[in-house]
């Protein structure tokens, strides 16, 4: 059976590409990567940009998408969340 991801997973796992690739990522690789459809990745980037958990640059005239410090502190609380699912056996 194929889980589906949720909303929280689905923002968690976009966050941590970033993170994970020097904190700076292409809009091209990270919705390669993302394994999401271009509109619901174009959904979740926007909702992430108002939340100011990430913010754009543009260098080169290339758009690279930063994590914020509200970006961090939210990859920081999920992982605290997982490990209460998992010492609880949720």
């Amino acid at each position: 059976m194929i889980k589906k991801r949720e909303r929280l997973e689905i923002i968690y796992d976009i966050l941590v590409l970033i993170n994970n690739n020097h904190n700076q990522m292409k809009y091209t690789p990270l919705l390669r990567k993302s394994n999401l459809s271009s509109s619901q990745f174009d959904k979740y980037i926007q909702e992430l940009l108002e939340k100011k958990f990430i913010e754009f640059s543009v260098v080169d005239s290339k758009k690279y998408y930063r994590l914020t410090k509200r970006g961090f502190e939210y990859i920081n609380k999920y992982k605290v969340i997982l490990k209460i699912i998992e010492d609880f056996d949720l």
